[in-house]
């Protein structure tokens, strides 16, 4: 039995991350962290956890943390969960973290987007990055994986295929994507409150947001210096991410032949589904599915990807990492 702590156990992600570690038959939870007064149960937080965990809502004390549990999900803000995953990991406890802190190779990038000086430095471009479909065999010696953002996960599954065998050109390759109101997080903010969002949709971060050179560097791995121009948009939807992606065929091919290329590389993957149809969100929602279908239309490959922000853009993922990193069946609580 592998015990686990949640840091930042608050939020959205984490209450799905504490869902799927319930009925998981080899994890148990044992400290859930958040700044609160006194020490009220997690339920009083989360009312749906009534009778399923009855655990209380603590500070985070890093030796007190690593002395009751094996591996720690950090769901804090970036910044804070370097801060906090660097004391674990010098304590020895293994460390999977939701926020963008370890995803980036270099603290200059890191600064620029993120406007801080990086607390854990010296360990960017060091981490694996937790998308298991495409870095599996990194996962289980990984002592700190970086789960992957929502947004990207969407754009790199669809792309990586394309960009790895020189199917399409790297530069010129646009995203477009609506999430649904949980990817802003719990915190309340003027933009996603009811009266504004509902009934309405709206691009926002536009040529700035900070999934971009996440993005561009994993796609990096395969393509040369590749160009993305990402916007991201809000829709009236609790949860749920919608990606197209846009770019140029380097040759002639057809719309079958680039479906049995997503077939082909994505064969015997648990979570990915290569469909003919146009995806919905409603097809992957409250999963760990992320659902993909290929168009040849005017001169462009056009890729359409949809997945639950909450799972396979989060928690889902941490979950399948988690998994691989203790050896256990990679769909163990997922499915």
């Amino acid at each position: 039995m592998i015990r686990v702590g949640i840091l930042g156990a608050t939020g959205y992600t984490a209450l799905e991350l504490i869902k799927i570690l319930l009925r998981h038959p080899q994890a148990q939870i044992t400290a859930v962290t958040s700044r609160q007064e006194g020490r009220p149960p997690i339920a009083s937080t989360h009312p749906s956890l009534t009778g399923r965990l009855d655990l209380p809502l603590e500070d985070f004390a890093p030796a007190a943390v690593a002395e009751r549990c094996d591996c720690i999900f950090s769901c804090l803000p970036h910044a804070a969960s370097a801060e906090s995953a660097k004391a674990l990991l010098a304590l020895g406890k293994r460390v999977i973290d939701f926020s963008a802190d370890y995803r980036l190779n270099d603290p200059v990038s890191y600064k620029k987007w993120y406007d801080h000086d990086h607390p854990d430095a010296e360990r960017l471009g060091n981490t694996v990055y937790g998308l298991p479909e495409l870095f599996r065999k990194q996962i289980p010696d990984a002592k700190l994986v970086a789960n992957p953002g929502c947004y990207p996960t969407s754009a790199i599954l669809p792309l990586m295929p394309f960009l790895k065998d020189g199917w399409v050109e790297a530069t010129d390759i646009i995203v477009d994507s609506k999430s649904g109101v949980s990817g802003a997080g719990r915190t309340p903010k003027l933009g996603t409150l009811y009266p504004e969002c509902n009934e309405s949709i709206s691009a926002y971060s536009v040529g700035k947001h900070r999934h971009q050179p996440e993005i561009e560097q994993i796609l990096g791995r395969v393509a040369t210096q590749p160009q993305v121009i990402f916007t991201p948009h809000l829709t009236p939807m609790d949860r749920g991410i919608l990606s197209v992606s846009y770019s140029k065929p380097k040759r002639s091919f057809t719309e079958e032949e680039a479906l049995n290329h997503l077939r082909d590389a994505y064969r015997g993957e648990p979570f990915v589904r290569v469909v003919k149809h146009l995806p919905t969100t409603k097809d992957v929602a409250h999963s760990n599915f992320c659902d993909i279908t290929a168009r040849v239309t005017g001169g462009r490959l056009l890729l359409i990807s949809t997945l639950d922000n909450l799972i396979k853009g989060a928690s889902g993922a941490a979950a399948q990492n988690f998994n691989l990193m203790y050896g256990f069946a990679e769909t163990t609580a997922l499915l």
